[in-house]
């Protein structure tokens, strides 16, 4: 189903070379990431790019457009994750994160900061589709999940608007009955007609109606 998928491997940056260890680190993330691209690849999955987690990403992820992110981060976790959610705020996209790192904490924080799957030791190639097809299940459930939230956010808030607006309307209709002797009917027929003279929405015009009354109160 999701053979066409494109994506981007990221990867921590590239340590200082004054750090200690940075030789053996540098070579084995190297090693890691080889294996991962290998991986995806036999797997049927475009990698159109691998990147450093840096202060850049946001504007490459925005050039190449990939479907989804794939972290490749053996140690320094937090870090690498800071980048891409960063840089995935305004455009989210599902991201796999595979580390070595098993601590529970780092796990809790990956997945509360958007992460899709975290993925310990789990770089074989026979794993790594099934991973990648669950984790675009469950971002595009997360997805449709968020769009009814907002769905339902814009009713309640267009509802409620509405009722507002029959508020100050009945308010204004109030005011005209009891200024001019009016009936209920010919009150908001003086409304909307006023309204259409105007070419303004019929709570404009009973709002501007409310105001002006208070001016002379």
């Amino acid at each position: 189903m999701h053979a066409a998928l494109r994506i981007v491997v990221v990867t921590p940056e590239p340590p200082s070379l004054e750090s200690a260890g940075v030789g053996a680190g540098a070579q084995g993330q190297d090693d890691r990431s080889r294996i991962l691209r290998i991986a995806l690849l036999e797997n049927g999955f475009n990698v159109v790019a691998s990147l450093p987690a840096d202060a850049y990403l946001r504007e490459r992820l925005a050039q190449l457009q990939p479907d989804m992110i794939v972290v490749d981060a053996e140690s320094e976790v937090r870090d690498a994750l800071e980048h891409v959610v960063m840089a995935t705020r305004d455009e989210r996209r599902p991201i796999v994160l595979f580390t070595n790192d098993g601590d529970s904490a780092n796990a809790r924080h990956a997945v509360s900061a958007g992460v899709s799957a975290y993925i310990v030791a789990g770089l074989s190639s026979d794993r790594i589709r099934p991973i990648l097809d669950i984790a675009m299940a469950r971002f595009e459930q997360e997805q449709a999940l968020r769009q009814q939230l907002t769905d339902t956010r814009n009713a309640l808030d267009a509802r409620t608007a509405e009722l507002q607006e029959r508020k100050v309307i009945d308010r204004a209709k109030g005011l005209l009955m009891q200024r001019h002797g009016l009936g209920e009917q010919q009150a908001y027929e003086k409304l909307r007609k006023s309204a259409m003279d105007k070419n303004l929405r019929l709570a404009e015009v009973a709002q501007r109606l409310l105001d002006a009354f208070e001016l002379l109160d």
